[in-house]
């Protein structure tokens, strides 16, 4: 998989942009992408030191439209840690 495949974009809620000061950036990833290509993403892709990564799936939610049901989309996730000095500018690098 390239690396460009891997981040397919970052996650900007108010939890996720709290977390941004203390180092912690969230971004949705590809399903079969696992740690070791998402820190050499990040990497490659920000120039920055990846101290430590997490990643989670998250499961669509059921949903009721009139008589009918749908599903949200299942995602993962993962949150990147960086070493003291680095950030890297989620908004302007988008």
């Amino acid at each position: 998989m390239e690396t460009y495949e891997v981040l397919v974009r970052p996650l900007i809620t108010e939890k996720t942009t709290k977390q941004m000061s203390q180092g912690k950036y969230t971004f949705i990833v590809h399903e079969k992408a696992n740690v070791q290509m998402v820190k050499k993403a990040v990497e490659e892709a920000f120039n920055v030191k990846v101290k430590d990564i997490n990643i989670g799936k998250i499961f669509g939610k059921k949903k009721r439209v009139r008589n009918s049901f749908s599903r949200t989309p299942t995602y993962k996730k993962a949150i990147v840690t960086l070493y003291p000095g680095y950030k890297i500018d989620v908004i302007q690098n988008v």
